[in-house]
């Protein structure tokens, strides 16, 4: 075993320390998990719902110290405290999926009327479950109690830049031993990731686009199926005749809530050349008024930037559109504060797609704002990247925006508001172009992709013999 560290985004001290497990303990966990998972299958889904809600309690239970992990974790409180409710609330949100997933019928034949057929559907045995440090806690449990549900057994390797949270979590698993059964958590870096990788039979990964190719190889090598919620560089579109109090409210929480550490936070803004600059006066206006959570964590609305090497990566954007004649009309230096790093929300003017601001994923507070003339050019403007996790629409009308927003090449899309997907679960969607492989995780389908479809076939005549393929009579 290796040693890992932990760094505390508010203070910069190193105060965490653990042992990463290796592979030998990695495929020891997943032999044991396997070896229970067939009874777990056994007991139905509505079993397994009663022992799911059992840990919904479990955490309620423990949400004092699971809260104070996270928020040593990610120097946020409300957020920490909303991804234990999250969790605990999306156990009701599956149970009302499996509710509505009755057995099929029997469905006879049109080539054989003798021969009818029916579905079964049977879980994989072991998923694997890769987490990221943004939403610690969420980010893995988002995969973990679905998979669980199917019936389905599971080993979850969160990022090790946050880590701490797993010890009193998995102290309220202790309390439902039939979960803790087939539920595991390792602590761990890549290395540690790949071993899991190793061992499942299916593979969630949420994370980067270059870390997903390579989960992505490693499992098409094993020949099982690898979910990736990836990158995103996601676009806002502002029409004119657009109510720019909500339009400039949408685009600052939907670019700066978590500090601007999430997925599907809004990283481009383009706005109608005719509102142009009404928009950017309000937006800067609101970005000012936003604080930082500093010195007292239970203040403001800006949390620290969680992982130290992101610092480097806003810092060099920030510096390169300045470097190619951008204007910085607020925000726009890293700060320190206590140790951590900080930045405030940074608009930014007379930004071209020659900047990697506007091309490059940006995770942390910057609102790049650019001017366009006619729909089709926003359109084009919004779909000029690699990236398609969602996007937004502003308009006057709801129809206005949903014209646009059919048109732009991302798998969510919010109409009138802005990253509508991190507050709102039950509708389905995929990851386009290089944010995403794989079935939604949201939906019925977030519930479904963990079970494999099996067909039972069957013939209520006597089976043909050999003899009605003779070659005889042929010609």
């Amino acid at each position: 075993m290796s040693e890992i560290t932990a760094r505390d985004p508010r203070t910069g001290r190193i105060d965490w320390r653990g042992a990463a497990a290796d592979a030998g303990e990695i495929a020891t966990i997943a032999a044991q998990l396997r070896a229970t998972q067939p009874t777990w299958e056994a007991k139905g889904p509505s079993t397994r719902l009663e022992i799911l809600r059992a840990f919904g309690r479990a955490l309620d239970r423990h949400s004092g110290p699971i809260g104070e992990a996270l928020e040593a974790d990610t120097g946020r409180r409300r957020i920490a405290r909303l991804e234990i409710d999250s969790v605990i609330g999306s156990i009701e949100g599956w149970a009302r999926v499996v509710a509505n997933d009755a057995a099929p019928d029997w469905v006879p034949g049109r080539g054989l009327p003798s021969v009818r057929h029916t579905a079964a559907w049977k879980p994989y045995p072991l998923v694997g479950v890769v987490s990221p440090w943004n939403f610690p806690l969420l980010l893995g449990m988002i995969d973990a109690v679905p998979a669980l549900l199917a019936g389905c057994a599971v080993l979850v390797k969160p990022s090790e830049v946050t880590p701490r949270f797993i010890a009193p979590v998995m102290a309220a698993l202790a309390e439902v031993p039939d979960l803790a059964a087939v539920f595991a958590t390792v602590v761990g870096d890549g290395a540690t990731g790949a071993a899991v990788v190793n061992v499942a039979d299916c593979v969630c990964f949420t994370g980067s686009v270059a870390t997903g190719r390579k989960v992505a190889v490693q499992a098409a090598g094993r020949l099982i199926p690898a979910y990736l919620e990836l990158g995103g560089k996601d676009p806002l579109i502002v029409l004119d005749g657009a109510d720019l109090e909500h339009a400039t409210d949408a685009a600052l929480r939907g670019s700066v809530l978590s500090t601007g550490q999430a997925c599907q936070s809004i990283e481009r803004i383009y706005v109608q050349r005719s509102i142009h600059d009404a928009f950017l006066n309000r937006l800067v206006e609101k970005a000012e008024a936003a604080r930082l959570n500093w010195p007292d964590i239970g203040s403001g609305q800006i949390g620290p930037i969680i992982f130290n090497k992101q610092a480097d990566i806003l810092a060099a954007q920030i510096a390169d559109a300045r470097a190619q004649g951008a204007h910085i009309l607020t925000g726009g230096e890293i700060e320190t504060h206590g140790g951590g790093f900080w930045l405030r929300p940074t608009v930014i003017a007379g930004v071209t797609h020659a900047m990697t601001v506007m091309r490059e994923e940006t995770f942390g507070p910057i609102l790049p704002v650019m001017a366009f003339d006619t729909d089709d050019e926003a359109i084009t403007l919004a779909n000029d990247g690699e990236y398609g996790l969602s996007a937004a629409v502003f308009a006057r009308t709801l129809e206005e925006a949903e014209a646009i927003g059919r048109r732009i090449e991302a798998g969510a899309v919010s109409l009138n508001d802005a990253a509508l997907t991190s507050i709102f679960y039950e509708a389905a969607k995929q990851g386009f172009k290089a944010s995403g492989l794989g079935p939604s995780r949201m939906g019925e389908d977030g519930y479904r992709r963990f079970l494999r479809r099996q067909a039972l076939i069957a013939n209520t005549a006597a089976p043909l013999p050999l003899a009605a393929f003779s070659e005889e009579g042929s010609k």
